[in-house]
């Protein structure tokens, strides 16, 4: 199941056989406790406000369900990048980049515990040929993805 606020979006993914409905994160259309895992890949930065969406994660989620979040740090090297070319960046202009800390403190705020954190992309764009394992935390790469779990 997957939601979009773009209509282009949703057709793309119902061609590939993915159930997806018209809907932004702050506002899911679902009810409570409707599922056991929900997934969240560079969207944090583009909603309107990330606690409501966190807070509508945390009220769609089963109990002891678990959410997961990739986001570019804006701490790291890229993510200084993207904020320093944020103005020219069609894709990035709209952005709020996030860091570890700033997330952590958000998913406590709405309820969620025990985050399980990873990290990759610890060189610059330029620098990186080939993919980069994945290491535990954060701090040191660019793209971080944290799972959390509604108690």
């Amino acid at each position: 199941m997957g939601i979009d606020p773009a209509r282009e979006v949703l057709d793309y993914a119902t061609n590939r056989g993915v159930l997806a409905v018209q809907a932004v994160a702050e506002t899911l259309p679902f009810p409570d406790n409707s599922f056991d895992y929900a997934l969240s890949v560079t969207t944090i930065c583009f909603v309107d406000d990330a606690t409501a969406m966190l807070a509508e994660a945390y009220r769609v989620l089963k109990p002891e369900g678990e959410l997961v979040i990739g986001f570019i740090d804006r701490t790291s090297g890229i993510g200084q990048h993207y904020l320093a070319h944020q103005a020219e960046n069609v894709f990035y202009r709209e952005a709020t980049f996030y860091s570890a800390a700033e997330v952590e403190q958000l998913l406590h705020d709405t309820g969620f515990t025990v985050p399980v954190w990873v990290q990759t992309l610890s060189k610059t764009l330029e620098e990186t040929g080939e993919i980069e394992p994945l290491r535990a935390g954060h701090g040191q790469g660019a793209f971080v993805v944290v799972k959390a779990t509604r108690p």
